[in-house]
């Protein structure tokens, strides 16, 4: 994959410090996932750490649910057509927006490293960002868990054997 991938990294919270090496893996989450779909093309994508406080208000503002969440996607394209960055010909693929409150509890909760849940929420977010959805569940929510495995099985995040995410 010649083609450029920039991800824009904000750390808009200090409840949770950032583990050296997490915005290095976010990277590679983004590239990981780019690469596996085949998409062919330079991408910017934007990922900011915010606390429950920030994404409660954001879920609220955006999808109309008054609580925290772990993780947000704002996809900026629809059925593969994005908006281009003028000055670098980038695909803006949106934004992510991951709670690093909701991403410790739940490392603690599903007893993994806070790597593989930041790594989990960022792949989750990704595919989201190239058009995937679970709402429906079914099939489409077992397609979408493959992919996120495959792509964390990669980088070397394999999930333990007690780890099951529910839905929300």
């Amino acid at each position: 994959m010649s083609d450029k991938i920039k991800v824009i990294i904000t750390n808009d919270q200090n409840t949770v410090k950032i583990p050296t090496g997490v915005r290095m893996l976010v990277r590679r989450c983004c590239t990981a996932v780019l690469v596996n779909e085949e998409f062919n093309s330079s991408a910017e994508v934007s990922v900011r750490f915010v606390d429950n406080e920030e994404i409660k208000r954001l879920n609220s503002q955006y999808r109309n649910i008054d609580r925290e969440t772990d993780v947000l996607s704002f996809p900026l394209g629809e059925n593969g057509v994005y908006d281009i960055n003028p000055d670098t010909g980038a695909k803006l693929l949106g934004d992510i927006v991951i709670s690093m409150e909701k991403a410790f509890e739940q490392a603690d909760l599903y007893d993994h490293s806070l790597q593989r849940e930041i790594g989990f929420l960022t792949v989750h977010s990704m595919l989201h960002l190239l058009g995937y959805d679970h709402e429906n569940g079914g099939i489409e929510l077992v397609h979408m868990r493959e992919k996120e495995e495959a792509v964390l099985t990669q980088l070397g995040l394999k999930r333990n054997g007690s780890y099951y995410m529910d839905e929300e």
